[in-house]
């Protein structure tokens, strides 16, 4: 079966309100046999939080529930034993997007860049993303980021080096866009407070200001998802029901136009909850048993 099958003609993407809850779970198995580009990987098990120590068990764990389905892998740090998840991606034979985590913290951050820079004269890195979204945050700015991008570059210049932030940024920080050698764009739709009806054509809009910004260089969509439950935003509402029409689109649409997309996320993990609200818990395609949702 594929999930053209439920597809109906228009901007509003595919129409699975109507179908049974049975051939709606059949087109999601349809895509995850089929296989997805990539998954942010989430390893934080219930009662972890960034700073606590990820073992390579439950790394290994979480890979190898997911690996079957993907091409690739991102990551988003490069201490605390996230490390060791581009190690063990490679074991299964998956490429890798390779994050250091930056923030105010230069001290953090020089270790950070330090485990990238290893990973990647390792062999572990296909591409190396220098932060994310740490210009959204505004916890460094322009000159101290280029850098760090600048010396990631020069200490490993046989692998592409790019930067992750929301799809905008690189338009309204055109040095950064021209340092990078790919754009590494977050494409959330509802984060915008966008209706489900509209999210694949807002997504669209956000790729392709992105790809303007490029200027010819590749732009590979880093995140993006829809949380399954938790209190809305504007017109945006997560269900299970949204989360699952949303992921068929942009699996559709990304393969039938190969742009290379990091679905957000691999599993939910509770200790999401503080900026983003109750909402943050929730935008795996498993849960956080290691459950597969639908």
């Amino acid at each position: 079966m594929s999930i053209r099958s439920g597809r109906r003609e228009g901007l509003k993407g595919i129409n699975i309100t109507h179908e049974s809850v049975e051939k709606q779970h059949q087109f999601f198995h349809d895509v995850l046999k089929n296989g997805l580009y990539g998954l942010c990987f989430s390893a934080y098990e219930e009662g972890q939080e960034p700073g606590s120590i990820l073992t390579e068990e439950q790394i290994r764990r979480r890979m190898a529930i997911i690996a079957p389905h993907i091409k690739a892998v991102r990551s988003f740090s490069c201490v605390e034993g996230n490390e060791l998840i581009p190690q063990v991606a490679r074991e299964f034979g998956l490429k890798t997007l390779v994050g250091a985590w930056l923030s105010d913290d230069k001290e953090l951050n020089e270790k950070e860049i330090e485990g990238l820079i290893k990973a990647a004269r390792d062999g572990y890195v296909d591409i190396a993303a220098v932060g994310n979204e740490v210009l959204y945050r505004n916890e460094l700015n322009e000159e101290e980021l280029l850098d760090y991008i600048n010396q990631v570059k020069q200490a490993v210049p046989h692998i592409p080096v790019g930067y992750v932030d929301a799809y905008y940024e690189f338009s309204n920080h055109p040095r950064i866009t021209e340092t990078c050698d790919v754009i590494l764009a977050n494409c959330y739709p509802y984060w915008e407070g966008c209706h489900i009806d509209y999210s694949l054509v807002h997504i669209q809009q956000m790729y392709y200001q992105a790809l303007h910004a490029a200027q010819g260089k590749q732009v590979i969509i880093t995140e993006t998802g829809w949380p399954t439950q938790g209190t809305g935003l504007d017109d945006a509402h997560p269900s299970w029901e949204n989360a699952l029409r949303y992921f068929l689109n942009i699996q559709q649409w990304t393969q039938d136009n190969n742009i290379d997309t990091f679905y957000f996320s691999s599993f939910d993990e509770s200790w999401k909850t503080g900026d983003e609200g109750d909402v943050g818990a929730y935008w795996g395609l498993w849960d956080k048993d290691e459950k597969l949702k639908f």
